[in-house]
């Protein structure tokens, strides 16, 4: 198993990297929450998953062992396969992503592209158990269905105005466990302004 790379990027794009290392170009998959940490290096150490498959072997890297961990767990999911998991990654962080288990929030899965309800419930059932071995409980009791539609709608209108997405919900999430007592989307919205400008 590659537990990790470490070298240069030759190249990159938001669903893939080159590294290479030893004289040796390493083609590795990636979502767009680790690119958006990796953006500006050169150099580089990646976490990776190196999956095989009778007619390929495919790596797959990641910014944080959260992230690979999450990735495992999905991929662990009957009819989640590796391509769906990375459009999962890609679409939420590992703390929503955790959440969203935990809660049971589908309709959140479902903003995905290629989950529909089936497969969202299938994650859920398959996954709750492992998130709340995993210390999720603080997650929970942090991130209510009330936080989940308020940071969604200010997500929403924070992209519309032009903020990146990752690093909006990276903000929104330090709000809302920083200030509990949050409970309108205008005051979420304000306190992540002010914390983005």
């Amino acid at each position: 198993m590659i537990a990790y790379i470490k070298g240069t990027i030759t190249f990159k794009n938001p669903t893939f990297i080159l590294v290479e290392t030893g004289g040796i170009g390493y083609h590795i998959n990636i979502s767009l929450n680790t690119y958006a940490r990796i953006e500006k290096q050169e150099n580089i150490k990646i976490l990776t998953h190196l999956l095989v498959r009778e007619d390929s072997h495919t790596l797959y890297g990641f910014a944080d062992d959260a992230e690979r961990a999450m990735f495992l767990h999905l991929i662990s999911v009957s009819g989640v396969g590796p391509t769906t998991a990375q459009i999962v990654l890609s679409s939420l962080t590992t703390d929503d992503l955790r959440s969203a288990i935990i809660g049971e929030n589908v309709a959140l899965f479902q903003k995905v592209k290629g989950i529909g309800p089936k497969t969202a419930k299938r994650i859920i059932l398959d996954l709750k158990d492992k998130m709340m071995k995993d210390g999720g409980e603080t997650t929970t009791t942090l991130l209510t269905p009330q936080d989940n539609t308020m940071r969604e709608e200010a997500l929403s209108a924070l992209s519309a105005l032009g903020f990146n997405r990752i690093a909006v919900q990276k903000t929104l999430n330090q709000i809302l466990r920083d200030h509990p007592g949050v409970s309108t989307v205008e005051e979420l919205i304000k306190l992540a302004l002010k914390q983005m400008s």
